[in-house]
């Protein structure tokens, strides 16, 4: 399992009530559980429409659980936003 960081921006900052929290999980699909469980509510629903980075790199269409962690990495969540 490895540990790092989720970085949350625009209406996922918003709704996540935060801008990071630490991250302990093996796979992207983990790590989006436990947020999932931890803020439960508009955080899963703006989850759905989300694009992310794992240390920079865009996920893309693999799946979530096929995207491995590092330790010390970092998952940027980035919700759709206009003009962007």
């Amino acid at each position: 399992m490895a540990a790092g960081t989720i970085r949350y921006w625009a209406a996922a900052k918003a709704a996540a009530g935060t801008a990071e929290e630490p991250y302990a999980a093996t796979t992207l699909a983990e790590a989006l559980e436990a947020v999932r469980e931890r803020h439960p509510g508009e955080l899963t629903r703006v989850l759905r429409r989300c694009s992310f980075l794992i240390d920079g790199d865009p996920v893309g269409t693999r799946g979530h659980e096929t995207v491995r962690l590092a330790e010390g990495g970092t998952v940027e969540v980035l919700p759709p936003f206009a003009g962007g």
